[in-house]
């Protein structure tokens, strides 16, 4: 497989070309068919083709399952990928204690999903070894060549400086703060490293493979832990000039509230992430408890459980209700652990908004309201996202 030519292929000199134009679209968006790549690229549908042509004869391009064309006649329309042994990548999360990867190949298929567990006060160090250690196992185990690994995408729990690569404020891992993840990572890994927040993966994920397939203006919000969040205007997700766009939780709601984690008193976290209910619910059971105890329980009828739940679902509500009054979005995708509460989260919290965000449901007709929609990914959203990191940022592979 000529895994040389299709880095090259993805690279920011080929974009010109109707080749680099084909592969980048089918590395971004997966399957897809010749009319379908047409409208994405904007070539005329006889370059597609003779494109395409070429591209299957070299082997970097395969047909994958067709596409059902429902009740209308006619043949199902042929499907394109990328040849999943043209190239694998893979997608880090170091979080608190944890680091998990993910390897798929270009063709979007997931081929591992490994967690391993660190040290409480691991080092960049450590964990960049702790991640070669696991994609070399992982590679093992699967029988496939390091050599097909294109690029390691890397989420990591803080602000990431677009300018100069480094994370700012992490607090989850605070001795990170001012590292450069790529100078740390790429000499360990040997490959190219694009470093993202978590949160603005896991909104490339939503907006790959989830909730917001479609969309090209979408929020994500989060509530876990912490209250996190990315903003996805025309199809990219913005970072700010620091890399701090989308940090909702650290929004002041109240001045002369309790002091937060990041230096400011009243920040959004403190009132819609589940730390401080968790920490109710220890207290009431007398064990300690995760978020997912508190939901089953709360499922199952518990009056206490339900009640921390729909207090977080109604402050994170009103933070919400400002950030549509501000960006207005079509959509709003709820992630984080808390959406496995499901409709005993979503319906105050959709209340919430619609009575703290300007513009009411009853004001707008339907294709102009904001839609509030779980997520499709609660577990490995973020990780997710660092695969689609490489997927999408095609010019670092070079």
């Amino acid at each position: 497989m000529h895994r040389i030519e299709l880095k090259s292929l993805l690279a920011d000199r080929a974009v010109g070309t109707p080749s680099g134009r084909v592969v980048r679209a089918l590395s971004e968006r997966g399957a897809l068919s010749a009319t379908q790549i047409a409208h994405i690229t904007g070539l005329a549908k006889s370059t597609v083709s003779m494109t395409l042509s070429e591209l299957r004869k070299s082997g970097i391009v395969v047909e994958g399952p067709s596409l059902e064309r429902g009740a209308s006649v006619g043949r199902p329309a042929t499907v394109l990928t990328l040849n999943p042994q043209a190239g694998t990548c893979v997608g880090v999360l170091i979080g608190l204690g944890q680091a998990r990867v993910i390897v798929a190949d270009v063709s979007h298929a997931i081929i591992a999903d490994t967690v391993t567990e660190l040290d409480p006060d691991f080092s960049p160090e450590q964990a960049a070894e702790e991640t070669r250690r696991m994609i070399k196992q992982t590679y093992a185990e699967h029988s496939m060549p390091l050599c097909g690994l294109l690029g390691v995408g890397v989420a990591v729990a803080g602000p990431v400086n677009p300018i100069d690569g480094r994370m700012q404020r992490a607090s989850v891992v605070p001795t990170w703060a001012g590292i450069d993840i790529r100078t740390v990572f790429g000499p360990v890994l040997q490959r190219p490293i694009l470093v993202d927040n978590e949160s603005n993966c896991a909104a490339l994920a939503e907006m790959m493979w989830g909730a917001a397939i479609g969309y090209e203006d979408f929020v994500l919000f989060k509530i876990d832990m912490g209250v996190g969040g990315a903003i996805v205007s025309g199809g990219r997700v913005l970072t700010g000039i620091a890399g701090s766009a989308g940090e909702f939780g650290h929004m002041t709601v109240d001045p002369d509230g309790p002091l937060c984690r990041c230096g400011n008193r009243g920040c959004l976290e403190l009132y819609a992430s589940f730390k401080t209910p968790l920490q109710h619910a220890s207290k009431r059971f007398d064990r300690p408890m995760t978020m997912d105890d508190v939901i089953v329980l709360a499922k199952e009828g518990d009056v206490g459980c339900r009640r921390l739940i729909e207090d977080t679902a109604t402050a994170a509500g009103r933070g919400l209700g400002m950030i549509g009054t501000i960006l207005n979005p079509g959509l709003i995708v709820i992630g984080g652990r808390m959406a496995l509460a499901g409709d005993l989260l979503m319906t105050p919290l959709a209340a919430s908004f619609e009575k703290h965000t300007l513009v009411k449901r009853s004001d707008v007709s339907g294709p102009a309201r904001t839609e509030l929609t779980i997520g499709k990914f609660t577990e490995n959203d973020s990780c997710m996202g660092a695969v689609g990191l490489v997927l999408r940022h095609h010019g670092r592979l070079a």
